[in-house]
């Protein structure tokens, strides 16, 4: 173990999976016999991943730039207004709302928005706000995100 200083090759979870790791440690120990506070499992996670406290580690979490679901250039598939499509992503924007990333995606084949049989409507390319889920908070009439990633 390294003390103070983080292993470099541990990728650092968010702050809500770092705390729910340290749920399931709780339950697990508590499940063993050895009951522990909350506190205690957080401490434990951090020494984990190689920092002195659980303050040290949510600093260094709280401190690192947001990743994107996918990155510039990746090929994608999921589904946009209920048709499934494979794409590329050509562009990849962090956005100030925190978990939020702005996408446009070239589909490989038009896909059409429109359900109605006497009626299409085409779309190739797209702009759209994504969690890091990869999925959109708009729904549609059915209450599916009117984009969902296969990640």
């Amino acid at each position: 173990m390294t003390g103070s200083l983080p292993l470099p090759s541990i990728p650092l979870p968010s702050i809500e999976a770092l705390k729910d790791q340290a749920k399931r440690l709780r339950a697990k120990l508590t499940a063993d016999g050895k009951a522990i506070g909350h506190s205690e499992a957080l401490e434990a996670l951090a020494h984990q991943y190689g920092y002195k406290d659980w303050n040290t580690l949510h600093a260094a979490v709280g401190n690192r730039p947001p990743v994107s679901p996918v990155a510039l250039g990746t090929r994608v598939s999921g589904h946009y207004l209920g048709q499934p499509f494979e794409g590329t992503v050509l562009g990849v924007q962090i956005l100030a709302t925190p978990g939020r990333f702005r996408l446009t995606l070239d589909f490989d084949a038009p896909v059409d928005v429109v359900t109605f049989d006497s009626f299409s409507n085409f779309r190739k390319r797209i702009v759209c706000v994504v969690d890091s889920r990869g999925k959109t908070a708009e729904r549609t009439s059915n209450g599916q995100p009117q984009l969902q990633l296969k990640l």
